[in-house]
């Protein structure tokens, strides 16, 4: 039998098939894999912000009895998100593009609305329907989704995309929150403003088309402007927060945190945790929290790396294999190569589509276990089987000390006595970024300055060896 609810938003009748304490235990699932997969930001001031903003504004909200949770997530992607159940997301990225709270709290609302409205809810009831999975809301960066997925197969089938209808109503419910707080609204058209110049700057790549899920950019900032001005309200007294929310990503991590992995090339160095590895040249290359990992053009192998629960690379073998059904695999092969203990075996096993073949390898380095896994179809291990094995076998500690004391860039505000080209900016105050990023940052347009006074962003850090 179908089920139908009354929306708390739209007051409207709608099909659902997921009641409230089912979906806040798909969130709180969903939140583990999230948190597993992105990592959370590590600052307690920054999340304790961010969740105290988060819970002034849902409690104005239709919903306000949920579990809220608000989370800082360790990315550098201009990005926000929500997930059922009331568990919303922003990025440290979008935090260091925008310059007060009353902007933080526009993005917020909107991404709450998608959770009071049930978006998601109304998604998962079509999904069951159609038995596709589940519907999650994502703000600007629908990338999340699709690199999630492709590293946790259990988050991918949460990132469903809404449609425009749904965006347009999360930012006119987003609007009503923040004006019902008490913050000026005006500031929701600069975030869109931003939007747009992230997304010129940077284009489909870190930061993907928005318009294949929202209104366009530049099309919601007029619609928030006409909106606003159709309040007939005098907003001089609303609160703003500049400076407090200044002092919160004064010193925030910029762009990539090379602590955290990177690439030179096709070697990808972790300097926290002291290795190096290779991986074939041409292949598609993902850093994640919880693994790194590549696949070749053909999407027919794949090399994945990440840490192992055992306190031993025979102990992790073991486990590994006793928990795959229908795999054969070969005896265990140890050896000591670059130094380090290691136990491989190959393995085959069917899956639904096609067979595939592989290596698994086990490492011990500095009192934990790494697995690395290599792996494709009958074609795909057939013709990429040896530079599998080289990547795998290429596994081995990192000793470069200019790379082991790196450090990412970081936002530093700095006070002014008159205004500045960013051009003039960066001569003044010399660091890694390029004019366009100071002017990205501190929100100027192509002729615009860094205005004199307090509140300016300057890029400090070294390039990375």
């Amino acid at each position: 039998m179908l089920a139908c609810a009354i929306n708390p938003v739209t007051h409207r009748t709608e099909l659902s098939l997921v009641s409230e304490s089912q979906e806040v235990a798909m969130g709180r699932e969903a939140d583990k894999e999230i948190v597993a997969t992105m990592g959370l930001y590590d600052d307690r001031r920054a999340q304790e912000y961010v969740a105290a903003l988060g819970r002034k504004l849902a409690a104005k909200s239709e919903r306000p009895n949920l579990p809220w949770t608000f989370r800082v997530v360790d990315d550098p992607v201009v990005n926000a998100f929500a997930i059922p159940g009331g568990f919303v997301y922003v990025t440290r990225g979008l935090m260091t593009h925008l310059t007060s709270e009353a902007e933080l709290a526009a993005v917020m609302g909107h991404e709450i609305g998608h959770v009071t409205a049930k978006h998601s809810v109304s998604q998962m009831s079509r999904a069951q329907l159609a038995q596709i999975g589940l519907g999650v809301g994502s703000i600007l960066d629908p990338r999340i989704g699709q690199a999630a997925g492709a590293l946790s197969q259990g988050l991918g089938l949460l990132f469903l995309k809404f449609g425009r209808d749904d965006e347009r109503q999360a930012d006119d419910i987003g609007l009503r929150y923040l004006v019902n707080a008490g913050y000026d609204p005006r500031p929701m058209a600069d975030v869109f403003d931003m939007l747009q110049r992230v997304s010129a700057a940077q284009g489909s790549g870190r930061v993907p088309n928005w318009m294949s899920t929202h209104p366009a950019p530049e099309d919601r900032r007029a619609w928030a402007a006409a909106k606003i001005q159709g309040l007939n309200r005098d907003f001089g007294n609303a609160i703003n927060g500049r400076e407090p929310y200044l002092a919160v990503i004064d010193g925030m991590t910029y762009g990539e945190d090379p602590r955290n992995g990177y690439f030179r090339g096709d070697t990808f160095v972790h300097p926290a945790l002291r290795f190096h590895v290779d991986f074939p040249a041409g292949w598609a290359k993902a850093n994640r929290a919880d693994s790194v990992g590549a696949t070749n053009p053909d999407n027919n192998a794949t090399i994945r790396l990440m840490s192992a629960p055992e306190t031993s690379p025979d102990a992790a073998a073991d486990a590994f294999f006793s928990k795959a059904q229908g795999v054969q695999a070969s005896p265990s092969v140890r050896d000591d190569a670059n130094g380090l203990h290691a136990v491989s075996r190959q393995f085959s096993a069917p899956t639904a589509q096609t067979p595939v073949s592989g290596i698994a390898r086990f490492v011990g380095l500095d009192g934990k276990v790494y697995s690395i896994l290599g792996y494709g179809t009958e074609t795909g291990w057939r013709t990429h089987r040896s530079p599998i094995g080289r990547s795998l076998e290429s596994f081995q500690r990192l000793t470069d000390p200019k790379i082991l004391a790196v450090q990412p860039w970081r936002i530093e505000l700095v006070t002014l006595d008159q205004p500045l080209t960013p051009q003039e900016f960066v001569s003044r105050y010399p660091g890694p970024a390029t004019p366009s990023q100071v002017a990205l940052v501190n929100r100027l347009g192509a002729s615009g300055r860094v205005p004199a006074g307090p509140g300016a962003k300057r890029i400090v850090g070294e390039k990375l060896p």
